[in-house]
Formats: C-alpha cells, sequence, structure tokens
C-alpha cells in the first residue's frame, strides 16, 4: 500500500517521469512562493478528488464519468481558490491568477481520476493522489529553485548573493522551457541509469 504514495514521488513523478500538468509546471514556477502555492493547491484537489471519485465511483454511468469527475473536480477548486483568497498573501493569489481555477482541467488530476481513482479503493486512492500531488509540488519547487536563483538573484524572496547578476531570461517563458528541459533530460538519463545498473 506505501507503494501508491512513494511512486508518484519519483519513479512515476507527474512532472519529470509522467510529463503531465506541464502548464502549469512552466506558468507558475518562476518564484518558490508560486510554486509552493500552486503545488499544495493542486495537491489538496488531487487528494480530496480522488477520495470522492473513489466513492462514488460504482454510482456514476460510465458513458457520463468525466462529466462527473469534472464536477467533483471544480467543486474543490472553487473551495481552494475562495480559501487562498482568503488566508494567502495577495501577490500569491494575482501571480497564480488564471492557474487556480484551470486545475479543473489539469491532466494530473484528470488522469488520476480516470486511471486510479475510479477503479480502486478509498485509503488507495487517497495514498496515490496525496503522492502524486507532493511529487508535482516537489516537481515544481525544484524548477522554480533554478528559475528564481538564476533569474531574480533570490531565494524565497531573499537575495543570495551581493554580486551576481540574475539572467533575466530565467524568470521569463524561454527559462521555463530551457530548465524544464534541462531537468527533463537529467531525470531520463538517470532513469536509463538506474535501468543498466539493474541489467548488469
Amino acid at each position: 500500500m506505501l507503494g501508491e504514495f512513494t511512486k508518484g514521488l519519483i519513479r512515476r513523478n507527474p512532472i519529470f517521469v509522467l510529463m503531465v500538468g506541464l502548464c502549469p509546471a512552466l506558468a507558475t514556477s518562476n518564484s518558490i512562493n508560486n510554486a509552493f502555492a500552486m503545488g499544495m493547491a493542486a495537491t489538496t484537489v488531487l487528494l480530496c478528488s480522488n477520495v470522492i471519485i473513489s466513492l462514488i465511483r460504482k454510482a456514476i454511468p460510465r458513458g457520463v464519468r468525466l462529466g462527473c469527475y469534472i464536477v467533483v473536480i471544480a467543486s474543490f477548486v472553487t473551495m481552494v481558490e475562495l480559501l487562498m483568497k482568503a488566508f494567502f498573501p495577495p501577490e500569491v493569489s494575482e501571480a497564480l491568477g488564471i492557474f487556480i481555477p484551470l486545475i479543473v482541467v489539469n491532466c494530473i488530476i484528470i488522469y488520476r481520476a480516470e486511471d486510479f481513482a475510479s477503479k480502486n479503493g478509498l485509503l488507495a486512492s487517497a495514498l496515490d493522489g496525496l503522492g502524486m500531488g507532493i511529487g508535482f509540488t516537489g516537481a515544481l519547487m525544484l524548477v522554480a529553485v533554478f528559475r528564481e536563483g538564476l533569474g531574480s538573484g533570490t531565494l524565497f524572496g531573499l537575495k543570495w548573493s551581493m554580486t551576481y547578476e540574475p539572467a533575466a531570461a530565467m524568470a521569463q517563458a524561454p527559462g521555463a522551457f530551457l530548465m524544464l528541459g534541462l531537468l527533463l533530460g537529467l531525470f531520463k538519463w538517470l532513469g536509463m541509469r538506474k535501468k543498466v545498473g539493474e541489467a548488469g
């Protein structure tokens, strides 16, 4: 059962292995704070929607299952968005903007609902949602560490060097594509090395 939780951390990481949910990874990883907020929002929705879909899976007619999943997901997204506006600093909500409502159609959440929660029990679905969500958050924050550190010369909003000249492109869209591509390549290379090691 623990494997359902741990698989989303590295072995089937949503960003670096499954390569789903790349839009928010590119758009909200310009700062660590934004990446963390986005990751926590997505994790909450993923966990809650997995649990509810697992509970009602036998009552959902097959022909309308995707519509039902989207209604469940949209309900939790609305709750998360309202909670973020109430309790998070205004600049975080403004920075994430449209990407919080777009969690409704985030590939990771719909994919886990269709591929896992609709076929498995409550505990397994909860562990799957939590593991995938934490893996997604960790991946976002890893991209953000490099983008914020190199692009703005800060980490968590604090300058890490008085002499470093920020590479502004890293904080913009080209930097997002470049950093994500480099990290995807690194994970692919590490996966190939592991396979060669196991074979040898």
